[in-house]
């Protein structure tokens, strides 16, 4: 599937530019520059960038410091960069990857049934997010697979699409560097932590 660009210079990088302002402050050092600067796959999603619903992402925490929103456009270019190699629908696959986790709320603080939906974040949120997304987007079969089935194996029904099965991975792969990285970096931050790895070197030190 290849996909031509509709647009000029001049608006792909009014599009570049608006897009690093919603997003290049949240952004993680990992990479970032070739995503922000991916013009067909932000021109992918622009419409989703933009919009106050998916926006609403930004407002709650989902990994360390990272917000759903930011891990959602983590996931949907991962997603994005593997399907367009394994010629599937990359389009489909990174839009649907974009509103994955549009559960918006808390999980941390909230639950399901704060906005009366069964069951325990992990299994329910995907229904909520799918709720949501369909409230706002017009949705094909593959972004709704995406959504509702994103958590497998986790949840037991598995995706129905090969685009589904990938975002669920990129979903994981993504998590744990986001997870990571937040480790990586309250342990560079913090004084203590800081001390403590000098006092266990001068122990390991004396040792030998």
């Amino acid at each position: 599937m290849k996909r031509e660009s509709s647009l000029s210079v001049e608006q792909n990088e009014e599009i570049e530019d608006k897009i690093k302002d919603i997003i290049n402050e949240d952004l993680l050092n990992i990479d970032n520059k070739s995503i922000t600067e991916c013009t067909e796959f932000n021109e992918i999603i622009y419409d989703l960038l933009l919009d106050t619903t998916v926006l609403q992402m930004k407002n709650y925490t989902q990994h360390g410091k990272i917000s759903c929103f930011i891990h959602c456009y983590y996931v949907a270019y991962y997603t994005y960069v593997v399907c367009k190699k394994l010629h599937l629908d990359y389009i489909s696959a990174a839009r649907g990857a974009m509103l994955h986790d549009l559960f918006l709320y808390d999980w941390h603080t909230s639950s399901p049934a704060d906005v009366n939906e069964k069951g325990l974040h992990a299994w329910a949120h995907p229904k909520i997010a799918l709720k949501n997304a369909c409230q706002t987007f017009n949705l094909n079969k593959i972004e709704k697979d995406i959504i509702l089935n994103h958590m497998w194996p986790l949840t037991l029904r598995p995706p129905k699409t090969k685009e589904a099965f990938i975002v669920s991975c990129m979903d994981k792969f993504s998590a744990t560097v986001e997870t990571l990285e937040n480790c990586r970096s309250r342990f560079h931050s913090s004084r203590i932590y800081r001390y403590a790895y000098i006092f266990v070197g001068l122990i390991i030190f004396r040792m030998f």
